[in-house]
């Protein structure tokens, strides 16, 4: 039996011609510019992707990531909601579409798709690129500045990955307002940085203030126990490396690993996590430390040993994360 072809796969396929004729060079320096901009402060009227040499060194190098980070962010969501599937999904700010494949490799089947961006550029790219996923191929891809004035249609999901950071501050709030009003359900993803977890705990307040709960990855919608300054909630999904990537930014390994923020709240019922492991397992001799949030609001070690039998064993396979204990299939 053949195996089916992956999303990733798929739009790594799909990226894999995008540098044709652009020289590696040209590549790696707007690749280069690209970081720089976001990581910085990028005021809203200045569009970072300015024309397809930019969009192309973009997707090539970013777009596996997130959609990496954005599809274990799902992930992680729909464990909590399992009954229930998006009808439709509007991704804000999605440039070249990597959120809208992360819902597709999530659930299955047709829904409504629209992406929202300022940038032409990205869109155009975008919409070239969804050519190669049946679930995307009627997705609607519409400019917008992102913004004060920004309307959204009554939507299931709303999904705003590595956006925030562009932001004026009054944008922040007003974007994340909107997505709480029109929404069953908002999912947001930034860089797993001290900057980037402050802009998720700013949403989430927000989205808990609108009316919705927290799905994941807290186990629960009290404040974040993490004291600010001296520590930040994030986590890690690992992304191949493909010959692409490493044509236009290098690097050796046959992979990386993308640390990410993220929150996803809802109107809908929802079962978080019993816990959540919030940092890389410690897997010593005869023991397992596990650092967790808690459904009580507060931050605990647990330590797994021998003698927990089948869960010791369970706790060396687990990782960052994931909930604990693990939930039932």
């Amino acid at each position: 039996m053949t195996a089916p072809v992956l999303p990733s796969e798929t739009l790594r396929a799909a990226l894999a011609g995008l540098l044709d004729g652009l020289p590696p060079k040209q590549a790696a320096q707007a690749v280069d510019r690209l970081i720089a901009n976001y990581r910085g402060a990028t005021p809203t009227d200045a569009p970072i992707l300015r024309d397809r040499a930019d969009v192309a060194a973009y997707a090539a190098y970013r777009m596996p990531a997130t959609f990496e980070a954005v599809h274990a962010a799902l992930e992680a969501f729909a464990e909590a909601t399992p009954d229930w599937t998006p009808a439709s999904h509007t991704d804000i700010g999605g440039g070249t579409g990597a959120a809208t494949w992360a819902a597709a490799a999530t659930w299955s089947g047709d829904r409504e798709v629209t992406v929202l961006d300022w940038s032409e550029p990205a869109l155009a790219l975008g919409r070239e690129i969804a050519a190669a996923h049946p679930a995307l191929r009627a997705a609607r891809w519409q400019r917008a500045r992102i913004g004060k004035d920004l309307t959204l249609p009554a939507t299931d999901l709303v999904t705003v990955s590595y956006v925030l950071n562009e932001l004026t501050p009054d944008d922040r709030t007003t974007l994340v307002d909107t997505a709480a009003a029109g929404a069953r359900a908002v999912v947001i993803v930034e860089a797993g940085t001290p900057a980037g977890y402050a802009r998720v705990i700013e949403a989430r307040d927000r989205l808990i203030a609108a009316g919705l709960r927290v799905a994941a990855p807290c186990p629960h919608s009290a404040a974040c126990p993490i004291v600010p300054g001296e520590d930040w909630c994030h986590f890690a999904t690992r992304v191949s490396r493909s010959s692409l990537h490493r044509k236009v930014k290098g690097g050796s390994l046959p992979y990386e690993d993308e640390k990410f923020s993220y929150v996803a709240a809802t109107r809908l019922p929802t079962t978080p996590a019993p816990a959540r492991i919030v940092r890389r397992p410690q897997i010593r001799k005869g023991q397992v430390l596990l650092d967790l949030c808690e459904p009580d609001g507060h931050l605990t070690r647990r330590t797994i040993t021998k003698r927990h039998g089948d869960l010791y064993k369970t706790a060396r396979d687990t990782t960052w994360g994931a909930p604990w204990p693990p939930q039932a299939p």
